[in-house]
Formats: C-alpha cells, sequence, structure tokens
C-alpha cells in the first residue's frame, strides 16, 4: 500500500512539472513562429519597398536601437520586457492557432 502511495505521489509530482515544462515549450513555439512569421511577412510583395526604406532611414534606425537597448534578457526582467514578452507569446499563439 505504500509503494502505491508513493507511485501516485511521485506521479503528481512529475505531472506538475512535465506540464511546466509543456507550458515552456509552448511560449517558445509561440515566440518562434511570432518571429518565422514576421521574417517571412517582411519579404511580402506589398511590404518589401517600404521595409527596405526603413532600412535606410538612419533617424529610424536610432531610434530602434534606442528603444531595443531598453530590453533585456535576463531573468529580471522588468515590468516593461515582461508586458512586451507576453503581448509577443499571445500574438505568436494567435498566430499558430491560424495557421495550424
Amino acid at each position: 500500500m505504500k509503494k502505491l502511495f508513493l507511485l501516485v505521489v511521485v506521479g503528481v509530482l512529475f505531472s506538475g512539472a512535465a506540464q511546466a515544462q509543456y507550458s515552456a515549450s509552448k511560449k517558445a513555439q509561440y515566440l518562434a513562429t511570432i518571429k518565422a512569421v514576421a521574417n517571412y511577412k517582411i519579404n511580402d510583395e506589398e511590404e518589401i519597398d517600404n521595409v527596405e526604406k526603413l532600412r535606410q532611414d538612419a533617424r529610424f534606425n536610432q531610434k530602434l536601437q534606442k528603444m531595443l537597448n531598453k530590453l533585456q534578457n535576463t531573468r529580471t526582467k522588468d515590468s516593461d520586457n515582461r508586458k512586451i514578452l507576453k503581448i509577443l507569446e499571445d500574438a505568436g499563439e494567435q498566430i499558430y492557432k491560424i495557421l495550424e
């Protein structure tokens, strides 16, 4: 009886860890999806000229770099970084579900 109880407890613990790992994996899939779709759509016939103009625009590139410098990829992200990550994950999830 003790062995059965121990097996049930271990199973519950591993299922929680597996669920967390699955959730993290899904978030990574959503981020990868949004990156791939953004890269694909940048080369869209209707947008490629506009994107090329932006790439040549020094003022835009300086502003973009200034904005990117505010981001962090460390574990101790501030609230803005967390909000941005959440927006990207949500958008990636929506795109993933549309294209699936």
